[in-house]
């Protein structure tokens, strides 16, 4: 992960992140989420997003593949 720009370590980063926090909301059923908790992790999303779009296609294509193709 660490050869990849940082604009693609922040959305790998990010999106364990929220993924964590979306199995949380579905199966806890005793979590809560503060509107303005959500709206920064909303914010922070658009960011990471925004950024994995701006590196360049090659290092995008080379992030899918590690993601597809390294052993878990």
């Amino acid at each position: 992960m660490t050869k990849f720009p940082a604009d693609i370590q922040n959305f790998a980063s990010r999106f364990v992140t929220l993924q964590e926090l979306r199995h949380e909301a579905d199966y806890d059923p005793d979590a809560r989420f503060a509107k303005s908790g959500v709206r920064q992790h909303l914010a922070d999303a658009e960011a990471s997003i925004a950024g994995f779009m701006a590196a360049s296609t090659n290092d995008r294509r080379a992030f899918a593949a590690w993601v597809l193709f390294r052993k878990r």
